[in-house]
């Protein structure tokens, strides 16, 4: 293996173990959502207010292991914004299809119904590596 190739496998395993943090706090933040923020203000503003915090958590996540993942380019910011929104996918559905739901369900989250706001996660999800960037300057 080359060292070019050694790096960029080295980058690769830093941005997924990145996403596996973002889960682990995704995660939470549905329990969060399930446990307190549902009973407290109701569907639709705990959706909001969780989809807000979740939104809140990738960016400062981002912003935090910018340092770590030493990417070089905007481009590189992009691609590591897709590969974030990628991997989100494919856990989201496996997940739910493992769970037993159909596909109306899984796709129930993509409606902006009820206040449900997990296309904006998904865009902050893709965009929050370059903007973190632009924030750290």
């Amino acid at each position: 293996m080359s060292q070019e190739q050694t790096m960029t496998m080295r980058v690769a395993l830093k941005v997924l173990t990145v996403w596996v943090g973002i889960l682990v706090l995704a995660i939470a933040n549905g329990f969060l959502r399930e446990s307190v923020l549902l009973l407290t203000f109701g569907t639709p503003a705990a959706l909001v207010l969780s989809g807000l915090i979740l939104s809140g958590l990738i960016l400062f996540v981002a912003y935090l292991s910018l340092p770590w993942l030493q990417l070089k380019s905007n481009a590189q910011l992009v691609i590591v914004g897709i590969s974030w929104l990628a991997l989100t996918l494919v856990f989201e559905f496996s997940f739910g299809l493992w769970q037993g739901k159909s596909w109306p369900e899984l796709l129930e989250a993509y409606s902006f119904k009820d206040g449900n706001i997990w296309l904006v996660v998904l865009l902050v999800t893709t965009l929050s590596p370059y903007v973190a960037a632009k924030l750290r300057g």
